[in-house]
């Protein structure tokens, strides 16, 4: 089992970023798109990752369940903290692509999607995410643009 955890606090309430997660999401990676409003039943995903939204509280959390893997990732609020909890289940290749590729992606993502919410909330983040060079090589050979927009 994989469970990965991002957190960030933010300089104001957390709960309105929940439902803002699609306009926030980083512009250099696969935009996030579904079938319908965000919602339950809403069917979509970003890049070859697919999901649908399983449940939505507004200003509280939204979760989405994976397609063709066992697991969900969760987008909630807390007080002035924003959280993404991605707990999944992969077999043994899939625990390999995990290990390699999807996890240095998926972390190098979240930091850049908390860095969007925490400019939009106000404040320029301590430390801007920055990504590894691993990040910048399996990007190349997938063929996403190799670099970090920049932070004007």
């Amino acid at each position: 089992m994989v469970r990965n955890v991002h957190v960030r606090e933010l300089p104001v309430p957390a709960g309105p970023f929940v439902e803002r997660i699609q306009e926030l999401w980083p512009v250099a990676w696969p935009a996030m798109r579904f079938d319908r409003p965000l919602g339950v039943g809403a069917d979509g995903g970003h890049g070859p990752i697919r999901y649908r939204c399983t449940a939505f509280e507004p200003g509280s959390s939204i979760t989405f369940e994976f397609v063709g893997v066992s697991g969900t990732h969760t987008l909630s609020a807390s007080g002035n903290v924003l959280r993404h909890e991605l707990v999944a289940s992969f077999g043994l290749a899939g625990r390999l692509r995990w290990a390699l590729v999807v996890r240095w992606l998926h972390d190098a993502l979240l930091e850049d999607f908390l860095d969007n919410c925490e400019r939009t909330a106000g404040r320029e983040p301590a430390a801007p995410a920055r990504w590894s060079p691993w990040v910048r090589l399996v990007r190349r050979v997938f063929g996403m643009l190799d670099r970090q927009p920049s932070r004007t």
